[in-house]
């Protein structure tokens, strides 16, 4: 906590002091969404929460991103009140998972380049290095170990 914080909340009002602040977060949701009616009837749900900054809608990969002081649980609330059927992005990036073909990692629904976030396919930290990369056969140059 920064010196500025400690003190607003000294001289903060003591109803106010007892509530949590919420985070900036952004929250993805996979809904189907055939037609700009669909979009739009999602765009205006979630744009109209409390707390929402931005709405990006990915209507070719199914996706809605939210971004803004938000949960993703009542995101998750609004987005299924229009009537659509939503979850939260189930998906890893390819690149990100050591094991892509761990069994129910691959799915055929997966947009390009994802796969399903599963325990069995281990999600490596972002400080490792990829070994694959440090070789490369087409840029001798750029072998990080010679």
């Amino acid at each position: 906590m920064g010196f500025l914080d400690h003190l607003s909340d000294l001289f903060e009002v003591k109803s106010r002091r007892n509530k949590k602040r919420k985070l900036m977060q952004t929250v993805d949701i996979r809904v189907k969404m055939d037609c700009d009616g669909c979009e739009r009837r999602v765009r205006n749900a979630v744009s109209s929460m409390k707390g929402a900054k931005s709405v990006d809608i990915n209507r070719k990969q199914n996706r809605v991103t939210v971004s803004g002081y938000v949960e993703p649980k009542k995101v998750l609330k609004k987005v299924q009140s229009t009537g659509k059927k939503a979850e939260l992005w189930p998906y890893v990036k390819y690149d990100l998972v050591s094991y892509p073909y761990a069994p129910g990692a691959y799915d055929k629904k997966a947009p390009s380049g994802y796969v399903r976030n599963v325990p069995q396919a281990i999600i490596p930290s972002p400080n490792t290095e990829r070994f694959t990369s440090m070789f490369s056969d087409e840029n001798p140059n750029a072998c990080s170990v010679m």
